[in-house]
């Protein structure tokens, strides 16, 4: 008769001690590294809910964002959420924006809509490269679920939205304001029309007169009181997070003024 131990022993020379049920099987996703040092040379989107006017009916709004700039470049709100509808809302922002074939990789997560094998096929003949958020991490595309935030806490964002139309309307008057009034923290208050046209130098000269024709009229206050918010610097965009959850084991690749998602 074999002792326990020793019954252990030669089984474990035989491998059978191991966990016989079938096991899944995770394939390390690397970290997603993709950056942007221009206007127009990495996109981001995304999907969000917006409520309807009754109980568990939405609108879906679908916003394609540079990275770079922060500009909205392209969007649509439908009553559904459907690769073919982004396949034709990337198709017309790559048209309107005159993306030639190589020069551009947009990041998305993986939703069914993002994976869809239309969008893929679509992105190949257009010449963009596709990148993707790893399985199960919610911030590894930071920049269109901040855009989010900053639609949805808008103070004047609606509860519900009474019909597609009114959705619409919304939608279009705020990406009117993000784009062309919002000052952005993350690009030294600069809005994104300014950044994605190339007017950021004319913009800091200008910001630049104002505070020392108020510094002049005022000589007696403290410098710090007039002080330029932190000024913009040519950036390297990237859809890696500033931070990252310890446990996830992520890196920042952000290290100027456009780190700031929001």
């Amino acid at each position: 008769m074999l002792k326990p131990s020793e019954l252990y022993r030669v089984l474990a020379e035989n491998q059978e001690v191991r966990e016989r049920r079938n096991q899944l099987r995770h394939p390390n996703h690397p970290v997603p590294q993709v950056h942007a040092t221009k206007p127009n040379e990495l996109w981001s989107w995304d999907i969000t809910k917006l409520h309807g006017p009754a109980k568990w009916t939405y609108f879906y709004l679908y916003v394609v964002l540079d990275v770079f700039s922060r500009s909205v470049v392209g969007w649509l709100v439908a009553h559904r959420e459907s690769a073919a509808l982004a396949q034709k809302l990337l198709a017309q922002t790559c048209e309107r924006q005159a993306i030639p074939p190589g020069q551009l990789p947009v990041h998305a997560d993986r939703g069914s809509s993002m994976m869809s094998k239309s969008v893929a096929l679509l992105m190949a003949d257009l010449g963009v490269t596709t990148t993707h958020s790893r399985p199960h991490v919610s911030n590894d595309n930071p920049f269109s679920e901040a855009h989010f935030k900053t639609l949805k806490y808008r103070p004047d964002f609606p509860r519900v939205f009474g019909c597609l139309e009114d959705a619409r309307g919304y939608c279009g008057d705020f990406f009117r304001w993000y784009n062309e009034e919002h000052h952005h923290a993350g690009l030294g208050l600069l809005t994104p029309h300014d950044v994605h046209h190339g007017l950021a130098d004319a913009s800091l000269a200008a910001r630049a007169t104002v505070l020392a024709a108020a510094f002049a009229a005022h000589p007696s206050a403290s410098p710090t009181a007039l002080r330029s918010p932190r000024p913009f610097r040519t950036p390297s965009g990237s859809t890696t997070p500033r931070r990252s959850p310890p446990h996830r084991g992520l890196r920042t690749h952000l290290s100027v003024s456009l780190s700031h998602s929001r």
